[in-house]
């Protein structure tokens, strides 16, 4: 402070005072000034060329200069060479005199990283799901067993032993399934029915016995089918493995695997291994006398794909690391809003000066012009703009500049027509002083009060505003890093809950910090003192 009391005002003086003491509003703005910062030099921080490069005692700056490959390469073009197939060439890998300084993240906003760098995370699934058990019986009309097919599970015995055993000594069955029975054997037409029962003993609890139905045929029937078998609920029971290349298991392992024996569990490990190179088709085993259906699937490496070790955000749908498209997009959307709002308030100040301090017909006719301007629909000039020009970022400031200025006109104009009758004003004329200098070193000093403390609200408007045009397609063009492109896919892989996350994060934050600002600078300005009833 004591330094810039040789260069500013008293008045100056005091409102940077208020505005250090407003702790919250201090800190948010270092905070958000070293985040920009830091965006500033995002290139020292994520890329996938190298800061510093050595070479036959030469040395080179990728990250500063373009190089064509041929500077490295005999045989090479003229195009940048890729720096990472670079490093593992034999002009680097095998000579340590030759070699690159690639910053802390090794990625750029707009490479796509090669799936076989993860297919170390390749993983594939086992799938063991129940079979459940199904069989049928034919039995007379005193519901003795005639014939038998894979019910000996059913009654505990072997299927050669269930001739002539009469099933409700095993299955207690209801009132009205021995009804429907009989009816069967009455040859009466009847409708299809399921019964759910349990044995004495406990085994199979829930077991099913269904009769089809039954139409009236020209004599009664000898025998009646009934169909046995375990409830849908036991077809799903199973269990879900993962496995990575070095056969490791990822998770816990299900009480089921602990039931395969030595032999089973290293049979089901090689078919594992295999499905690694080829398909492998479905296969059944039994298990304590259960059968399982047995299907293996290879987990591929797809985008987007979640946070894992070098890509500590995850990946976007196109194969890109998520940490250098949020840090390039905090860049973007700073200089954007930063650069907006400069040029509105720019605009937004000269339009208002002169219609304030002119007044009268001037005053009017602006006023009038300026309402038939702020009809006009800025969404459909922009789509109309980026489609004869394209999408840029120059035309994206150069559109919003044009309509966002009338907000800042208005505090503008007032302020002067407030200022314009004032005594110092009265005399500036008097001695002669020209009209644009006292504009200009007289009354817009006065007059930037409410203007300043529109700055920090202005600008947080515009990095959502970009935000929002982005997310809808009608921002910057791709493949620009923006938060709203990665909110965009979050919206086409509503499972990639890092596109969601960590975009939404970012524009919060600096949201958030940038209103905590604009509360500071309101207080600072404000001559009288914050009060509250008690």
């Amino acid at each position: 402070m004591k330094f810039l009391s040789k260069f500013l005002n008293p008045v100056t003086l005091k409102r940077l005072r208020r505005f250090r003491q407003r702790k919250r509003a201090f800190w948010s703005f270092v905070l958000l000034s070293g985040l920009w910062i830091v965006s500033m030099g995002s290139e020292l921080i994520c890329n996938d060329r190298p800061i510093y490069l050595r070479y036959e005692g030469e040395s080179y700056f990728p990250v500063f200069k373009y190089y064509p490959e041929s500077e490295f390469l005999e045989a090479g073009k003229e195009t940048r060479p890729d720096y990472k197939k670079l490093e593992r060439g034999p002009d680097f890998a095998d000579r340590p005199d030759n070699f690159m300084l690639f910053p802390p993240v090794r990625y750029g906003p707009y490479e796509s990283i090669d799936p076989e760098s993860l297919s170390s995370r390749e993983t594939v699934s086992l799938l063991l799901k129940r079979i459940p058990q199904v069989g049928n019986v034919n039995v007379d009309s005193r519901l003795k067993i005639l014939r038998s097919t894979s019910c000996g599970v059913f009654f505990g015995m072997e299927e050669t032993e269930l001739r002539g055993v009469s099933i409700t000594d095993y299955w207690p069955m209801d009132g009205s399934f021995l009804q429907a029975v009989k009816a069967r054997f009455d040859n009466a037409e009847s409708p299809a029915l399921e019964s759910t029962l349990s044995r004495s003993d406990g085994d199979l609890q829930g077991t099913i016995l269904k009769l089809s139905s039954f139409k009236k045929r020209s004599r009664s029937p000898s025998s009646v089918r009934i169909k046995f078998y375990e409830p849908v609920d036991d077809m799903t029971s199973g269990a879900t493995i993962e496995f990575t290349k070095a056969l490791q298991v990822a998770g816990d392992l299900p009480d089921l695997w602990n039931r395969l024996t030595d032999e089973e569990r290293s049979g089901l490990e090689e078919l594992v291994a295999g499905c690694f190179d080829a398909p492998v088709y479905p296969q059944s085993i039994t298990v304590s006398g259960e059968k399982y259906s047995v299907d293996i699937r290879r987990n591929d490496i797809a985008w987007p794909y979640p946070p894992v070790e070098g890509h500590w955000l995850g990946i976007d749908s196109a194969g890109r690391d998520v940490f250098a498209r949020v840090l390039y997009g905090l860049r973007i959307s700073m200089t954007f809003g930063l650069l907006l709002v400069l040029v509105s308030m720019t605009v937004g100040i000269a339009v208002g000066a002169l219609q304030g301090y002119f007044a009268g017909a001037v005053d009017i006719t602006g006023q009038r012009l300026i309402e038939i301007w702020s009809a006009v629909p800025f969404l459909y000039v922009m789509i109309l703009m980026g489609s004869v020009y394209g999408r840029s970022f120059g035309l994206l400031i150069v559109c919003y500049g044009i309509f966002r200025w009338i907000g800042v006109s208005y505090y503008s104009r007032a302020e002067f027509l407030r200022l314009r009758g004032r005594p110092f004003v009265d005399s500036a004329r008097c001695m002669g002083i020209p009209t644009a200098k006292i504009m200009v070193r007289h009354i817009l000093p006065n007059a930037l009060t409410p203007i300043i403390t529109f700055f920090p609200f202005s600008l947080v408007g515009a990095i959502g505003m970009l935000a929002a045009l982005d997310y809808l397609g009608f921002g910057l063009p791709p493949p620009t890093p923006s938060w709203g492109e990665l909110l965009h896919q979050a919206q086409q892989f509503r499972w990639a809950w890092w596109l969601i996350l960590y975009p939404s994060l970012a524009l919060f934050s600096v949201m958030l910090l940038g209103v905590f600002v604009g509360e500071g600078a309101r207080d600072a300005f404000d001559p009288r003192p914050y009060s509250k009833m008690e």
